[in-house]
């Protein structure tokens, strides 16, 4: 239990101590901490699919108790699948309901850049081949 408990203040702090120290903004620690969600939630559905394959192949293999525990295997590996799944089309229902962007261009604060020389912001193109001011 101290174990956990230490690896979980260690991440948190891997997480929070960047934006306590303006080493990144809190828009950039939100991304990165929606990064690592996404990794960790493709992460625990494939754990869960794995979990229920593993079940069906002791279904499949073992006679007798051994079924029944392959059998309760797939079934809380489905169970897993179920929750997860629906979490994550609970939040998708929300975001477009509240009209929240998932992805992280909607987190990201824009800003025009101004080019020098242009009169207007925006980038400008480069040129390919010899420019007109050697002429």
């Amino acid at each position: 239990m101290k174990k956990i408990i230490g690896l979980s203040a260690l991440s948190l702090a891997t997480l929070v101590l960047p934006a306590l120290v303006s080493a990144a903004g809190i828009v950039q620690t939100l991304i990165d901490f929606s990064g690592l969600l996404n990794i960790l939630i493709g992460l625990l559905i494939t754990i869960a699919i794995v979990v229920f394959f593993w079940g069906l192949i002791q279904y499949l293999v073992n006679v007798g108790e051994e079924k029944s525990k392959g059998l309760q295997t797939m079934i809380w590996g489905i169970v897993a699948i179920f929750v997860m799944v629906s979490i994550w089309g609970l939040v998708r229902i929300l975001q477009s309901t509240l009209g929240i962007r998932g992805d992280e261009a909607g987190m990201r604060p824009s800003v025009p850049i101004i080019v020098p020389g242009t009169g207007q912001g925006g980038q400008s193109q480069p040129t390919i081949g010899p420019s007109n001011s050697n002429r």
